[in-house]
C-alpha cells in the first residue's frame, strides 16, 4: 500500500504498535500480579480455616480432607446461605475480596488510561506534523501564485504526498520556464521595436527633408532628380534595415527551419562574392583565395551564403583602397573553418567584445554607412546551424573572422 510509504504514517503505525506492545506487557504484568494476589488471598483464607478448626481440636485428617474437597453438597450450600455467603452477596461485605476487587479495578483502569493517553499523544503529534506540512505547502503554493518560485515543495521523502509535491515542483518548473520565456519575448519585442524606431528616425527624417525640398522646387528638374536619387537611397537603406531586423527577429525566436544539405565550399564562396566583386573592383580592393577550395559543408546554402557575404561586406567596409582580403580554409577532424582576413584599420580591444551586438558601431564605423546588423545576423545564422563565429584583431593590423561548421563523417568529405 502506498500510504504505508509515507514517513509520518510509518511513524504513526510504529508508535501505535509500540503502544500496543506496552499495553500487552502491562496487561501481562497486571494479570500476573492479580493472580498472585488472588492466590495470596485464597492461601490466607485456607490458613484461617485450618487454624480455626485446629483450635476446635478437629483432627488433622478431617481438616486436610475438608481443604482438599472439590465438590459442594446441599448441606454446605445451605450452611453458607444461612451465613449470607452466596452468589448475590455484596463483595464489599467481604473485606479480603473487596480489597482484591478494588486493586484489580484500579490496575486495569490505570493501564487503560495510560494506553489511551499515549495513543492520544501519538495521534495529536501525527496530526500536528501533517498540519505543519500542509501549512508549509500552502505557503509555498501561495508564493507560486504570486510569481515567486524560489522555494520548492519538499519531495525528498517517500509517500504519495511527496510524489504529489514532486509533480507540483515539475509543473512549477515548467511555469517558471514559460514565465521567463514570456518575459524574454516581451523584452525582445520591446528592444526590437525600440531598435527599429531608433534606426528608422534618420532615413525617415531625410526622406521628409528631401520631399520638402522637391515640393519647394517644382520647376527645377535638376534638384528634383538629385533629391529623388537621395530619397531612393534612403528607401533602399530602410528596406535593407527592416529586412535585416526581421531576419534577426525570426532567428531569435526560432521560427526559421534551416534546410541543410551537402554544399561544396567553393560554390558557397562564389555565391557570397558575386554581388561584391564589382564593388571590390571599383574600390580597388583585392580578394584572394589562399588555396584550392575543396570539401563540402552540411548547411543551409541560402542562409550560409548571406552570413559569409555579410562578413565579406564588413571586411570591404573597413579596408582602405588598395587593401587586401584573404580567404583561407582550414580542415580539422572535428570542423571546417573559413577565415576571412583583411588588412584594414583593425578593431580596438574595447570594441572587440561588442561587434556582434546589433546596432553596435566601432570607433572606425564613421567611415561606413552600415547600421550594425550584418555581423549580428551572420552570428545568428551560423550559430543557428550549430556552428560558431569568432574574431581576432589588433588596431592597425586588420581583423580575422573565423566561421566554423562541425564536420560529420556522414555528411562531409575532406
Amino acid at each position: 500500500m502506498s500510504i504505508v510509504r509515507e514517513t509520518n504514517t510509518k511513524k504513526f503505525i510504529l508508535s501505535f504498535f509500540l503502544i500496543f506492545l506496552l499495553a500487552f506487557f502491562l496487561t501481562l504484568a497486571v494479570t500476573s500480579y492479580q493472580n498472585h494476589a488472588a492466590w495470596q488471598l485464597l492461601l490466607n483464607h485456607e490458613r484461617a480455616i485450618a487454624t480455626s478448626l485446629l483450635e476446635q481440636e478437629v483432627p488433622d485428617e478431617l481438616i486436610a480432607k475438608a481443604l482438599n474437597a472439590t465438590k459442594s453438597g446441599p448441606e454446605g450450600i445451605n450452611l453458607l446461605n444461612q451465613l449470607g455467603i452466596h452468589e448475590r452477596t455484596n463483595l464489599s461485605l467481604l473485606s479480603p475480596l473487596s480489597a482484591y476487587g478494588q486493586n484489580t479495578f484500579l490496575f486495569s483502569l490505570l493501564t487503560l488510561l495510560l494506553s489511551f493517553f499515549l495513543l492520544v499523544l501519538i495521534i495529536i503529534r501525527f496530526l500536528l506534523n501533517q498540519e505543519r506540512l500542509y501549512q508549509k505547502a500552502i505557503e509555498i503554493v501561495a508564493a507560486y501564485t504570486a510569481g515567486s518560485f524560489g522555494t520548492p515543495l519538499p519531495e525528498s521523502r517517500e509517500g504519495s504526498i511527496y510524489r504529489l509535491f514532486g509533480e507540483i515542483n515539475h509543473m512549477t518548473g515548467a511555469l517558471k520556464a514559460g514565465q521567463e520565456a514570456e518575459h524574454e519575448a516581451k523584452e525582445f519585442l520591446k528592444n526590437t521595436i525600440s531598435d527599429i524606431s531608433h534606426q528608422l528616425k534618420t532615413p525617415l527624417a531625410a526622406l521628409s527633408m528631401y520631399n520638402e525640398i522637391i515640393l519647394q522646387e517644382p520647376d527645377c528638374p535638376k534638384i528634383i532628380q538629385t533629391f529623388a536619387r537621395k530619397s531612393d537611397a534612403s528607401i533602399e537603406r530602410m528596406k535593407s534595415l527592416i529586412l535585416s531586423l526581421l531576419k534577426i527577429a525570426r532567428l531569435d525566436i526560432g521560427s526559421i527551419t534551416f534546410q541543410k544539405t551537402l554544399c561544396p565550399v567553393s560554390e558557397l564562396l562564389d555565391a557570397a562574392l558575386e554581388p561584391l566583386t564589382f564593388r571590390a573592383n571599383q574600390e580597388e580592393k583585392e580578394i584572394l583565395f589562399l588555396e584550392a577550395w575543396e570539401g563540402e559543408i552540411y548547411c543551409d546554402p541560402i542562409w550560409t551564403i548571406e552570413a559569409i557575404g555579410n562578413i565579406l561586406k564588413n571586411a570591404l567596409d573597413h579596408t582602405s583602397s588598395g587593401g587586401k582580403i584573404e580567404i583561407h580554409k582550414e580542415q580539422t577532424p572535428l570542423e571546417t573553418r573559413i577565415q576571412i582576413a583583411d588588412n584594414g584599420a583593425g578593431i580596438s580591444p574595447e570594441d572587440l567584445h561588442h561587434i556582434f551586438k546589433r546596432f553596435y558601431r566601432s570607433k572606425t564605423s564613421s567611415q561606413t554607412s552600415g547600421a550594425g546588423l550584418g555581423l549580428p545576423l551572420a552570428k545568428a545564422i551560423v550559430e543557428g546551424q550549430g556552428g560558431s563565429i569568432s574574431v581576432q584583431s589588433n588596431p592597425g593590423a586588420g581583423a580575422i573572422f573565423t566561421v566554423s561548421f562541425p564536420r560529420s563523417s556522414k555528411y562531409t568529405s575532406a
